[in-house]
């Protein structure tokens, strides 16, 4: 075994390690203090989840070219919503999800269901903090981990430590190990009809091809990247959920079977332990990271982008999308494999046995589609780390060569990470992940109680039957905010006004 070889088993173990003596315990343990102090926020708000994700953006007036147009002044919510689901719903919720069943059996998806129930009210705080201490920037908001950091903990230094770290994790490692599961999902479809080393020039091609594509959106700035968003992950989630449904509408007399698995095999040692470490994935095959990234840090960084007239409303929004990610795609994956193998040791590791199910039920073309499928997964996911990553650039500098640097470092990663192997890469970044994750919910257990008080200040408003509406005088108590004066709701306030007048 080389030096390389033996860095990454070592580094892989110390992931594995980490995660189930360090990771999960404080994700359950936090779960549980987050949703009982906000009464089961996750549980009890659904409606308002619903209601807050179709809040649209403020609109400002710009003079372009001579003429004055009106615009949004950032994000809406929905936006935030799909740039945030593009990099939540990955590779690792088709691969991911069918590799956790075949190491913990069907329990293992009860497992994923009650870690989504538990860890969102996780998402709903970091999201929330996200929005309350975000900062104004060009085309959107701008904020995240580095921002609450600094802003809530008082602490610059030890944001830009976060704010780097972040942005070599997700910006860079992951988006190149995105392409490289791309041109895998690619080479796997052709292998259908053709031998691959055939074609030697295939991951050449595809590079160069996905690297263009990248550089034309993430050039085009945060607007580019949220209109593309919006648009290919509703399409994305309609192609996987029909594609889900055509499986289990054809082997109908199965799904009573697979339940009763799930329910009854949740709780065998084997299960307990194969979902623990199963629904701790996303972005790839038991890379280490919760599925639905809830509390890990990540999403925050999308989640203040959006123009709302309230910070809780970004938490709900974001709340709902732990639930879109891990009991819609991840439940749509386990039906695939499940109906397909009643026992899953005889199947393969990951996407094989996805790749089975498709074939066998729709024959050799749905390999094409499944490809198809892992494109949309991954090329989304692309853009969604670089959002993640260029909010983190903005927290280090907002000088403008730096932004191009940054946006050019990604989209020479994503032709290298098409042509090279990986492995090595995605240990280095999983391990990294799992410091991520610990430090982010160490930060927002910390600062947690403004949160609650946020809750509190948006229910009493929604008590006497108003569209709430925040602004940084209502709570004088909570330092160091920038935005959330006047002008950044002036357009809800008016628009409460019209409403009364009516």
């Amino acid at each position: 075994m080389n030096p390389l070889e033996s860095l990454n088993e070592f580094l892989g173990n110390a992931e594995g390690w980490l995660w189930t003596w360090a990771g999960m315990p404080v994700v359950v343990v936090l779960g549980l203090y987050f949703t009982i102090r906000s009464k089961g926020v996750q549980f009890r708000m659904i409606p308002a989840m619903f209601g807050a994700i179709t809040q649209k953006a403020q609109r400002e007036e710009i003079k372009e070219g001579g003429r004055r147009t009106e615009r949004t002044k950032s994000l809406s919510a929905f936006q935030a919503f799909s740039i945030s689901a593009a990099a939540r719903v990955g590779t690792g919720n088709v691969s991911g999800v069918a590799g956790a069943i075949f190491l913990g059996g069907p329990g293992a998806v009860l497992w994923m269901w009650v870690m989504c129930l538990l860890t969102s009210a996780a998402s709903f705080i970091e999201s929330t903090l996200a929005q309350l201490w975000k900062t104004r920037a060009a085309d959107t908001y701008k904020g995240g981990p580095a921002f609450y950091i600094a802003r809530g903990l008082g602490s610059r230094k030890f944001g830009l430590f976060f704010a780097v770290l972040f942005i070599f994790c997700f910006a860079f490692a992951f988006t190149s190990l995105q392409a490289n599961t791309i041109v895998d999902a690619v080479t796997g479809a052709v292998a259908v009809y053709t031998d691959p080393e055939g074609l030697p020039w295939l991951p050449i091609v595809l590079g160069v091809l996905l690297a263009v594509l990248t550089g034309v959106i993430v050039f085009g700035g945060m607007r580019r990247v949220a209109t593309v968003a919006q648009n290919m992950v509703p399409i994305m989630a309609v192609i996987y959920l029909l594609l889900g449904i055509i499986i289990v509408g054809m082997n109908l007399g199965e799904l009573p079977r697979v339940v009763s698995q799930i329910v009854t095999e949740a709780f065998t040692p084997q299960a307990a332990i194969g979902g623990g470490i199963g629904a701790a994935i996303v972005n790839g095959v038991q890379r280490g990271m919760l599925s639905n990234e809830a509390g890990m840090g990540s999403v925050p960084n999308v989640a203040a982008t959006a123009s709302v007239s309230h910070p809780v409303k970004q938490g709900l929004v974001q709340t709902l999308g732990v639930y879109f990610d891990t009991i819609l795609i991840c439940s749509i994956t386990a039906f695939i494999v499940l109906v397909a193998f009643p026992d899953v040791s005889t199947g393969g590791e990951g996407l094989v046995m996805v790749q089975q199910s498709l074939t066998g039920n729709l024959g050799g073309w749905a390999a094409i589609l499944l490809a198809v499928i892992m494109f949309l997964l991954a090329f989304t996911s692309v853009l969604g780390n670089f959002s993640y990553g260029e909010a983190n650039m903005h927290f280090i500098t907002a000088k403008r060569g730096w932004h191009i640097a940054f946006g050019a470092a990604v989209t020479a990663l994503v032709l290298i990470g098409s042509v090279i192997a990986v492995d090595l890469a995605w240990t280095i970044a999983g391990v990294s992940m799992v410091f991520i994750a610990l430090v982010n919910l160490v930060v927002i257990a910390i600062l947690a109680p403004t949160a609650f008080k946020l809750l509190r200040h948006y229910n009493a408003q929604r008590a006497q039957g108003l569209d709430p509406i925040f602004l940084a005088s209502d709570l004088p108590e909570i330092k160091n905010i920038e935005v959330w004066v006047g002008e950044d709701v002036c357009d809800y306030q008016e628009q409460r006004e019209l409403d009364a007048a009516r």
